[in-house]
């Protein structure tokens, strides 16, 4: 998948455990472990928002988009 999830150096860059980012935003470990893992399919902008709250940073410090191999912009005719 083109987006990378950058969450893990923000936690250590803010010098924040998961545990407590977990606690604040509302979710589980377990949840933003997925999360930090690049395993889920979607995530809620009121979750990004908390996250981005707590951390004090905006919400492309947590996502990079990476171009793959083939794939070409929009104004290629992509979507």
């Amino acid at each position: 998948m083109p987006i990378v999830v950058t969450l893990d150096e923000m936690l250590v860059r803010r010098k924040v455990k998961s545990r407590d980012l977990a606690a604040h935003v509302g979710i589980t470990e377990a949840n933003l472990s997925l999360l930090k893992s690049g395993k889920v399919k979607g995530v809620r902008f009121e979750t990004l928002s908390a996250i981005c709250d707590y951390l004090r940073c905006q919400p492309g410090d947590l996502l990079t988009w990476v171009p793959q191999e083939g794939e070409g912009s929009a104004s290629e005719g992509g979507a």
